[in-house]
């Protein structure tokens, strides 16, 4: 049976409908990528062709099929302890005011926007916790956060595989995870580690149902999908996220143009600070 093929005229009618909804640019020599990802969700629905599929996914009734359809379009792609050098960026510049929250009885947050699997805001919390163990006692929460409801379920989950788990130091591996049932290699995080980390599905395009503002924020490897103007937008909502003195971490393929302009400086690569004396940019 041949495969369904996608026109230019469906592309652009997709690709604009991704854009409104999630801000992801998608260019037409994406086209083969877009209709090779999308014709299982064709399958699914019993459709045979893309002019239906549009069809429906642009309707009313096709909310549900939005969410899928950005799941297939996204790479979630992630490594645990990835791009090391902002974990020391963070635990330098904030461990010793998390150690004065947990004796004051303050709160800490930190924010991990496109998590994907799971693996950065695991990573974030085995790094501060295996240098001082004292914040398992204070009101200190990581929360994840991800489009796609598959990759928030597999998060909540905590289990990978051997493969998975290669980023973690030994001694880290021990003490944060725990072994399963299957003769694999895979390991679980700790009930521990799961208590801290939090998982939720959200569209960095919606509103934002957080209540408190954050020490830290990685989005890191999630604005590149998006066109400048896009990321433009998205910057000031950030920094009216973060504390005075809080961090915002990028890719390493990823920048804010000019920093300041949007309330931050820089402090590494593709790190950044909000200034303690920064008012709010939105």
């Amino acid at each position: 049976m041949r495969q369904p093929q996608m026109d230019d005229r469906q592309f652009d009618r997709i690709a604009a409908l991704a854009y409104r909804e999630s801000g992801i640019r998608l260019v037409r020599e994406k086209k083969l990528m877009v209709q090779s990802r999308l014709r299982h969700r064709l399958r699914e629905l019993n459709l045979d062709a893309f002019a239906a599929y549009a069809d429906h996914v642009i309707s009313e009734n096709g909310a549900q099929e939005r969410r899928f359809m950005i799941s297939a379009l996204t790479t979630n792609v992630s490594h645990f302890f990835r791009e090391a050098q902002h974990f020391d960026i963070l635990s330098d510049r904030l461990l010793p005011r998390f150690r004065a929250c947990i004796a004051t009885g303050q709160r800490i947050r930190i924010w991990s926007a496109g998590c994907s699997n799971g693996q950065e805001p695991y990573s974030i919390a085995m790094h501060l916790l295996a240098q001082d163990p004292s914040l398992v006692d204070g009101d200190f929460r990581i929360l994840g956060t991800d489009i796609d409801p598959q990759v928030i379920a597999h998060a909540r989950r905590g289990s990978y595989s051997a493969q998975h788990l290669r980023g973690i130091p030994p001694e880290i591996l021990d003490k944060f995870t725990i072994g399963t049932d299957h003769d694999d290699g895979s390991r679980t995080m700790t009930d521990e580690l799961k208590r801290i980390v939090s998982f939720h599905e959200l569209n960095l395009f919606s509103q934002w149902p957080m209540q408190f503002p954050f020490d830290a924020i990685f989005c890191r490897n999630v604005v590149i999908y998006f066109d400048q103007a896009t990321q433009e937008r998205l910057w000031p909502r950030f920094n009216a996220a973060l504390t005075p003195e809080g961090l915002f971490f990028l890719g390493h393929s990823e920048r804010i143009l000019e920093p300041a302009d949007d309330g931050f400086q820089s402090v590494g690569p593709t790190a950044y600070c909000k200034p303690a004396h920064a008012h709010s940019t939105s």
